[in-house]
């Protein structure tokens, strides 16, 4: 059984759906029919009136493209951060001739809005970038107080709620590109990415004329004559499925059972006398991050030897200390996780 926080558990239902024959996206007007109402689907679930476009690629293509379509040589990027994914956004600032002005706080920390609040009175912002879910540590943001002083500065905003989107409410009010993934709490295959955008940030992507294909949103905003490339139409087939089981049980009712299955994750883990790595109050309802200093990845390689129970281990310094449950879209069930702690107290108690 694998629990890990995605590419999550696809459903019997999704993998049926992925193993009908494709349609061909680029002769065939059935998937331009299909597109259009996963991208309609999709703007139910991000809770906005904004387009809605879904890129073929991971969903770290999606960071990129926000970047690579939105940023020009020379623009102040203000990246906003509390994680490893966070930091990356000033990476492909950078890569892309940008000037980052990072503001960081501990990674089991909440946002530095004060220092937020310093760097726009210090400096004109083009863009700022943050994530509302830390896939690494399971730690969700609240970001509204952000976004609204970032709104007050005219500033475009854009959000990696990759691991956060179908599990729980995303603030998309404010945020003008938001990110999301086919993998996470959607629990459709690995290798689609979701983006909503905003008309201000159609006007910047306008504006800052991108050269490059496969990381321009551009080419997306209309495709009535045709897509950039050949769309990977059989996951698109099966994420439409996902997306369907997602509005059949209902978005309100999907954000309470990760809410309950979180909390009945760490309440077992408690148990244990394991500690969340960061505050319960602040951990996502889609990943448990559990503190094992020195011990995570001994623990995840019994655990899949011993139990066939499939983990993750934490990332970059934290690889060997934090021990991740992912219980987000199909995986956000009770029997499941306690499938997983029931392995868990065998191997560490």
């Amino acid at each position: 059984m694998r629990l890990t926080p995605g590419p999550t558990t696809v459903s019997p239902r999704v993998r049926d759906r992925l193993a009908e024959p494709a349609l061909n996206p680029d002769v065939e007007p059935a998937f331009d029919d299909l597109y259009a109402d996963v991208c309609a689907t999709l703007q139910t679930v991000y809770n906005t009136d904004d387009d809605v476009v879904v890129l073929g690629g991971e969903g770290i293509l999606g960071l990129e493209a926000a970047i690579a379509s939105t940023i020009t040589p020379g623009d102040r990027v203000l990246c906003v951060s509390n994680g490893i994914y966070g930091d990356g956004f000033a990476d492909f600032v950078r890569q892309y001739g940008g000037e980052p002005t990072v503001v960081s706080a501990d990674y089991d920390a909440p946002l530095d809005v004060a220092a937020v609040e310093a760097a726009l009175t210090e400096h004109e912002f083009a863009a700022a970038t943050m994530v509302h879910c830390e896939t690494p540590t399971g730690v969700v943001t609240d970001l509204e107080p952000t976004l609204g002083m970032l709104a007050d500065h005219d500033v475009l905003t854009v959000v990696d709620a990759v691991s956060s989107l179908g599990g729980m409410p995303v603030p998309t009010d404010d945020v003008d590109i938001c990110l999301g993934a086919s993998q996470k709490a959607l629990s459709a295959p690995p290798g689609l990415t979701t983006v909503s955008v905003s008309e201000r940030a159609w006007d910047a992507v306008e504006a800052a004329d991108p050269s490059s294909l496969y990381t321009n949103l551009a080419p997306w905003r209309d495709v009535s004559d045709g897509f950039p490339y050949t769309h990977l139409s059989a996951l698109v087939a099966a994420l439409d499925e996902s997306l369907a089981m997602l509005l059949e049980e209902g978005l309100d009712t999907a954000y309470a059972r990760h809410e309950s299955v979180a909390t009945h994750c760490r309440d077992r883990a408690t148990e244990l006398g394991i500690e969340c790595y960061a505050d319960p109050a602040r951990s996502a309802p889609t990943v448990t991050a559990l503190s094992l200093p020195g011990e995570a990845v001994r623990v995840q390689r019994e655990l899949a030897d011993e139990h066939d129970v499939v983990l993750a281990t934490g990332l970059g310094d934290l690889a060997d200390d934090i021990l991740r449950i992912g219980h987000m879209g199909y995986n956000a069930d009770r029997d499941r996780v306690d499938r997983a702690m029931d392995a868990l107290a065998a191997v560490v108690g």
